[in-house]
């Protein structure tokens, strides 16, 4: 089963042509040259509109995985 759904893709898809154009712009009124900060951007306005995208990772989820592998790296010697 597919992660993301056509409506997300048609929406990254148009931040991409808009950040290419010129006119894509952040939260705070910048413009986004980021392909990354476009993508998210797009993923975003998916998810305001009710589209398949999955959900946003939490920064806990990171850390502990974050934690975990160095703990790895240290015990490895």
């Amino acid at each position: 089963m597919a992660k993301y759904g056509k409506g997300a893709s048609k929406r990254v898809a148009s931040a991409m042509r808009r950040r290419k154009k010129g006119t894509l712009t952040s939260g705070s009124s910048r413009k986004v040259k980021s392909r990354k900060q476009a993508i998210a951007i797009g993923l975003s306005e998916a998810r305001e509109k009710g589209a398949k995208v999955p959900r946003r990772r939490t920064g806990k989820a990171r850390s502990t995985a974050r934690k975990t592998a160095k703990s790895r790296r240290s015990t490895r010697g």
